[in-house]
């Protein structure tokens, strides 16, 4: 893929079965899936390739070893966009741009402390009412591409 609609950055994927929906949303959205070791499965669990559906070989995936390692790959980081449910402000009042970088921490915890700090003017947030503490992963990642998707027009 010459130039991605968008890079989703899922840092230490702790559930293939997320893994595999998320590389499948990739796909449809022509976005990239970088993901950030260490991963709580292989990326051959049956389990990521099973939810990935028959779409998982036209997947365009990155594997870094560490953040670090990412980082290197990011031409400009002001374009990175890091969900967490510690921001103030909504994915939806940003406007993305072809190629921006969204970044999703690991299920159980989210994004790293030190990471939100460091980054604590590019967080936005996928804001919500009910009585739930977050989104399930996949679920967070299919609202931010479907949002890329309707600022880019995409039919």
């Amino acid at each position: 893929m010459a130039s991605p609609h968008l890079n989703i950055v899922l840092v230490n994927p702790e559930i293939p079965n997320n893994t595999g929906n998320i590389g499948r949303l990739c796909v449809g959205s022509e976005s990239r899936l970088h993901i950030v070791k260490p991963m709580g499965f292989e990326i051959t669990d049956s389990r990521v390739k099973r939810a990935g559906l028959d779409y998982w070989p036209d997947l365009d995936l990155t594997i870094h070893e560490n953040f670090e390692a990412l980082l290197t790959k990011v031409e400009d980081p002001s374009r990175m966009f890091f969900f967490t449910t510690k921001a103030d402000k909504a994915y939806y009042k940003t406007e993305f741009k072809a190629g921006d970088w969204l970044i999703f921490g690991k299920e159980s915890k989210g994004l790293d402390p030190e990471m939100v700090e460091q980054f604590k003017e590019q967080l936005v947030k996928i804001p919500f009412g009910g009585k739930v503490r977050s989104f399930n992963l996949s679920n967070a990642v299919a609202m931010a591409l479907g949002e890329g998707m309707r600022q880019f027009d995409m039919r």
